[in-house]
């Protein structure tokens, strides 16, 4: 029979904070950034003195682990939910600074006003007023350590308050105090929970029903580790995410001088300089590609296990599995913050066409990218010269099928199993057979293309296509799409939205269909105006044979005719109306399609 799978605990506000500072209780967002408002600290505070609920913290313990010698460590309790109230308590009533965004120490200074009528107005966040004025306490925290003289104290306050009676302050203070003691609820997991159980309770006991990712369990048993570097290697991914999409943030990062020392420092100083956005990871696509190349596995909840100890055959926790795995994962994520290796892969997804991060659909996907970048780059059987056009061929490939957008971590950790059995290139080749087939290119991505989605994988790979092949803009030689994508990011209606409306086409997914989206230079997209296409094709045919321009730059009709095929617009458009809207369309995703064909073969 399975025992309990939670004890529920009672216990003070002191006993808590005592518990953290002994290492028992790990908190593992104290060392990122707090994200509560200032006034929520001083509501908690408020709740507290007046005896009011402030709900559960929910705590999940570490397995105790065998060590070499045979004895047992006991394990830690981390927290996993209440991080935020916990961390208010630790800055209003122990006086402790918080982090804010930019990883700035900062105090929160909660004030207290023992005088006050209206119970709204007792507590306050500091600021100037409450300096001034000898009516408020400035900062609660002095009042909770362990030196404090509440006569001393109250004798003092009615010096500088006449009318007030030092009895009626002390008695004030003493509730004050009490705080220390009022109890929190604390729901304590056992370690012999699986992550989707514990995942679980907390979306059940949590009120906003949010869920904790597998790699929160991941930052968590991190920032519990002091024994194999853990909690370095966990403000190393907090670091390298923050830096990745803020350069500016170094000088601040090496204020903290005990991370400054470390060899990682120096390792990832170079994103100081780094102002790309196409792949900005967050801890998570970070974790999971160290993972991934290190363990040959893709599930993160294996990780929380490695770093637990477990023995997935014999179901113990030993202490050489717990080093074991920290040595690994710390190798993933040296290769993962390498310049060399991360730039490179970041060439060659914009050598793909992917110049712009509102190209990308997938973080998943370009996280398997990385990982096979990484594992190609350290695979002496593929040519180094070789390793970016597997890696972009791979990369488009799986956008346009989508292969990493469900059920992700099956996929991946199959993918992974079968790059190791048959190699990579046999692998890729099978893969490539079994879904890019003549079907595929003529059938499902027209379908595909056939959305009002702009941030489709199909339009966006077709962006990349005209991209890399050096697609000129329609009407336009030398201003080219790749251009236009980086200066406005616009799209614009080769059938006008405001023609097809006036002629009946009011519903948005219809005008809006991507096939009849294409890049324009904002000057030929005013001169184009509202026009039907036989219209505005009709002047730029005239002005080939007057030899007035009327827009673009292109002076010729066998120019124009290779224009159009550089856009996959069909030719017929030139006499086309509201009539042939849906056969153009038809045509344009067909000729759409032939042009990403043409340019992932090409890759």
């Amino acid at each position: 029979m399975q025992g309990e799978k939670f004890t529920l605990m009672q216990y003070s506000v002191s006993a808590v904070l005592g518990l953290i500072e002994a290492g028992q209780f790990v908190i593992p967002e104290i060392q990122r950034p707090f994200v509560w408002k200032r006034a929520q600290v001083r509501d908690l505070i408020d709740s507290l003195y007046n005896g009011y609920p402030t709900g559960y913290i929910i705590t999940w313990k570490n397995p105790d682990v065998q060590t070499k010698d045979g004895t047992v460590a006991n394990g830690k309790h981390v927290l996993i939910d209440g991080q935020q109230r916990i961390t208010a308590l630790m800055a209003a009533v122990s006086g402790l600074e918080v982090l804010d965004e930019d990883f700035n120490k900062d105090r929160i200074k909660i004030a207290f006003n023992p005088l006050a009528v209206d119970s709204d107005k007792r507590f306050a966040v500091q600021d100037a007023s409450h300096l001034k004025d000898k009516k408020w306490i400035p900062d609660i925290s002095e009042i909770f350590k362990n030196n404090f003289d509440s006569f001393e104290f109250a004798m003092k306050y009615c010096a500088e308050n006449p009318d007030v009676r030092p009895n009626d302050v002390n008695n004030v203070i003493t509730k004050l105090r009490g705080i220390a003691n009022r109890q929190i609820g604390v729901i304590e997991l056992v370690h012999t929970l699986d992550i989707d159980e514990v995942t679980e309770i907390f979306i059940r006991i949590n009120s906003k029903g949010t869920a904790l990712s597998q790699s929160d369990f991941v930052m968590s048993k991190m920032a519990s580790d002091t024994a194999h570097r853990g909690n370095t290697l966990r403000k190393v991914v907090d670091y390298f995410c923050h830096l990745a999409v803020k350069p500016d943030f170094y000088p601040q990062m090496i204020k903290d001088t005990e991370f400054a020392q470390t060899e990682y420092a120096s390792k990832i100083k170079w994103l100081a300089r780094d102002n790309e956005d196409i792949y900005d990871p967050d801890y998570n696509d970070m974790l999971r590609v160290a993972f991934m190349y290190s363990f040959d596995r893709a599930k993160l909840s294996d990780l929380v296990s490695l770093l637990s100890g477990r023995d997935f055959t014999t179901h113990e926790f030993k202490e050489e599995i717990v080093e074991d795995s920290y040595i690994k994962l710390e190798e993933g994520i040296k290769l993962f913050i390498n310049e060399y290796n991360f730039e490179q892969f970041v060439l060659a997804i914009k050598g793909a066409g992917y110049k712009s991060g509102r190209q990308l659909n997938s973080k998943m996907t370009l996280d398997f990218a990385y990982l096979l970048y990484l594992k190609l780059s350290n695979n002496s059987v593929i040519p180094q010269d070789q390793v970016k056009h597997y890696v972009q061929k791979w990369f488009v490939l799986s956008t346009l099928t989508g292969r990493y957008i469900g059920s992700p971590e099956s996929v991946m950790g199959r993918d992974i199993r079968l790059i190791n059995e048959k190699g990579f290139i046999n692998f890729f080749k099978e893969v490539e057979a079994s879904v890019l087939s003549d079907t595929f290119w003529n059938i499902s991505l027209p379908q595909n293309l056939e959305t009002a989605s702009s941030n489709s994988p199909a339009f966006n790979t077709f962006l990349a296509a005209q991209i890399n092949l050096n697609c000129n803009s329609l009407f336009m030689h030398g201003t080219m799409i790749s251009d236009l994508i980086s200066i406005s990011g616009d799209v614009h209606h080769i059938f006008p939205k405001a023609y097809l409306q006036k002629n009946g086409i009011d519903v948005k997914g219809k005008y809006n269909q991507i096939a009849n989206y294409t890049y324009l230079d904002t000057q030929v997209n005013k001169a184009i105006r509202d026009d039907a296409p036989n219209v505005y094709f009709g002047k730029a045919l005239k002005q080939y044979e007057t030899g007035s321009i009327a827009f673009g730059n292109i002076s010729n009709i066998d120019d124009l005719r290779n224009n159009l095929e550089e856009n996959a617009i069909p030719e017929e458009i030139v006499h086309m109306t509201v009539n042939d809207y849906e056969t153009f369309l038809i045509m344009r995703r067909k000729k759409m399609a032939e042009l990403i064909e043409k340019y992932y073969k090409g890759l």
